[in-house]
């Protein structure tokens, strides 16, 4: 029961983070519409001055409502993921996600205002499910595919299909989540449970978390000229 308590505990306190940004991005559509604006230009304008103030605006700006829920739904999942699972760090990958997609697309990207938090939903996507990949923990990989599967846009949301959408701050965030999910690849949820392994396995690694449960995800990204 103290253990069931304990993981109750955690999972209250890892949905405050989440919740705190999901109300920031809704309050700032909510403000777009009531004020008849666009803070589209608030997004990153690669290679501008101008547009370097999008790698801190760009994720809390959506193009509509639709782009909106479409995000909604997949950063919650996956940031309570991130603050369950890996609390000692998830600030930590969190922003550095948020930041490193941004610097990328204002580097690399073609020129027009991406806006959206698709990059960090891809960033935290790829962490998750590399980071089981790499601990073994099968439930967290688990968590990443069945977000492809639920959201298949996710697989095509890379490439340069769709010329609407910023492919290059999805790409740009699986692959800052890929790295991040490598330098952070010592901390996180132990492998998997199982009953012929020793008791006292968990207690080796000084950064092991408690057993899982399950989460999802997905997202898009719209770039405007």
């Amino acid at each position: 029961m103290k253990k069931a308590s304990i993981e109750k505990r955690r999972f209250i306190l890892s949905l405050w983070f989440p919740a705190f940004f999901i109300l920031v991005i809704w309050l700032i559509k909510i403000s777009e519409m009531v004020l008849d604006i666009s803070l589209a230009n608030y997004g990153i304008l690669p290679g501008s001055w101008s547009g370097l103030k999008g790698i801190l605006t760009s994720p809390l700006i959506h193009s509509d409502f639709q782009h909106l829920i479409a995000n909604t739904g997949p950063l919650f999942v996956l940031s309570v993921g991130l603050f369950y699972f890996y609390n000692k760090i998830a600030y930590r990958v969190y922003f550095l996600i948020y930041f490193i997609t941004g610097i990328w697309v204002w580097f690399g990207a073609r020129e027009a205002y991406h806006i959206g938090a698709s990059g960090i939903v891809y960033g935290l996507a790829a962490f998750i499910g590399v980071s089981g990949i790499i601990r073994k923990n099968i439930q967290l990989t688990a968590i990443s595919l069945l977000v492809v599967f639920l959201y298949g846009g996710m697989v095509w949301g890379v490439l340069p299909i769709d010329p609407r959408i910023s492919w290059e701050g999805h790409l740009s965030g699986m692959t800052a989540g890929i790295v991040l999910a490598f330098y952070f690849r010592n901390y996180g949820p132990p492998p998997d449970y199982h009953q012929w392994q020793d008791d006292d396995d968990d207690d080796d690694d000084e950064n092991a978390y408690w057993k899982v449960t399950d989460f999802s995800d997905s997202d898009n990204t719209f770039k405007y000229k």
